[in-house]
């Protein structure tokens, strides 16, 4: 023990190690570099444990050092390995200002170049954003249970399975990165298998949603032709529903002071739309068409009131009245929704957007969104004109 002196270690040049005792070494490399080394054997295998260099430490602190180290050895403990977990104690302390929302936004980045399919890039934010940042994404990634993963997918799972269960995947994806990353540990609480699996039903069990039928768009100008000649309130109601291809609580519930006639557009207000915004929607000449026709029977501020009270509009079982006398009772006044969208795809060569945009669905994206603005109006009203030869049958097929 204390082999070595202040002037040996100043003067120290040529390459290899230089023993004080007790399992310190002045290592030199031979560019002249020095510094302490702990040697000291476990299992039979000889380890060096790195404790800084010479220039930084000197030869007392040094054997200060190589003394903690040897303490460590007669209570069983290696250096090194006590090392690695004071360095991953230290790094999951700093992760601690990480947020899984920090997270999140760091993984899209770094997976974005390599997502074939750009709406994934999309699909996630939107998705995160809606379900998972009102819940925990300002919580630190490393606080992240199966209590809160559970808080987010328990409300959806039965009603949203396939928006669930992908979201489930997201989570646990975003959380494995961060796991990677240095910022958490322990099981992953979004893991499926022996975990949520024992919680939540399996999606492949759950009911699957009924689709609401649909007439085939192929057989709207014949369906229009006997639904011309039908007369009454229920009558017009359902011609202006297919017309607008709003849905059939929108078309009920509409209102005189919601028609802009000069301007041929009829403004669905904010609250009476299942998204809640405002919903503008052009008006073809057919549809005009119906509400001067709904004009003459005008008694009140609802253009398609109820058979017994003028301010109740007319009940949803009036319009399925007139399908099923029609008999075409096996499909819904919903569904002709779904046969303007299979028109439009099959029929016509409008961006999937403007198509969204006059049903109103909710926006998934940056390009849908621009869509909604007022100045791409025109663009659903030749859609809708379009739509409305069609169904009347002024327009091929």
């Amino acid at each position: 023990m204390g082999k070595l002196t202040a002037l040996h270690v100043s003067r120290a040049t040529k390459r290899g190690l230089l023993g004080d005792g007790g399992g310190l070494y002045l290592k030199v490399t031979e560019t002249g570099t020095k510094s302490w080394v702990f040697r000291f054997r476990e299992n039979g295998r000889l380890r060096h444990h790195g404790l800084g260099s010479a220039e930084t430490l000197s030869l007392a602190e040094a054997r200060e050092k190589a003394l903690l180290c040897r303490k460590m050895r007669l209570e069983g403990i290696d250096p090194i390995e006590a090392k690695k977990r004071r360095q991953a104690t230290a790094r999951l302390k700093a992760a601690r200002s990480i947020t899984f929302a920090e997270c999140a936004e760091a993984y899209i980045e770094a997976h974005r170049a390599g997502w074939k399919n750009p709406k994934h890039a999309l699909q996630w934010p939107s998705t995160l954003s809606t379900y998972v940042y009102p819940v925990f994404g300002p919580v630190s990634v490393a606080d992240v249970d199966r209590t809160l993963v559970l808080q987010v997918l328990e409300p959806i799972w039965n009603d949203k399975t396939e928006t669930a269960t992908r979201l489930r995947g997201r989570i646990e994806k975003i959380l494995d990165w961060a796991r990677v990353r240095g910022y958490r540990e322990g099981e992953n609480p979004a893991l499926w298998k022996g975990n949520l699996s024992l919680v939540l039903p399996a999606p492949g069990a759950l009911k699957k949603v009924k689709h609401r039928p649909a007439l085939p768009h192929t057989d709207m100008p014949d369906f229009w032709k006997k639904l011309d000649r039908v007369g009454g309130v229920a009558a017009l109601a359902l011609r202006f529903d297919i017309l607008t291809v709003a849905r059939p609580g929108e078309t009920r519930g509409a209102t005189w002071d919601e028609i802009d006639l000069d301007a041929a557009l009829w403004t669905v207000p904010e609250e009476r739309m299942k998204g809640g915004k405002e919903h503008r929607v052009p008006l073809s000449p057919q549809a005009v068409a119906v509400l001067t026709e709904a004009a003459k029977l005008r008694k009140d501020k609802l253009i398609f009131p109820g058979l017994k009270k003028t301010d109740t509009p007319l009940s949803d079982t009036s319009l399925t009245k007139v399908l099923r006398d029609l008999g075409e009772g096996d499909i819904t006044v919903h569904g002709f929704r779904s046969t303007f969208r299979d028109w439009a795809a099959d029929c016509t060569d409008v961006a999937r957007e403007v198509a969204e945009a006059c049903l109103a669905h909710t926006q998934e994206n940056k390009a849908e969104q621009a869509y909604w603005r007022s100045d791409m109006i025109e663009k659903w009203r030749v859609l809708i004109e379009d739509w409305a030869r069609f169904c009347t049958g002024k327009a091929p097929g």
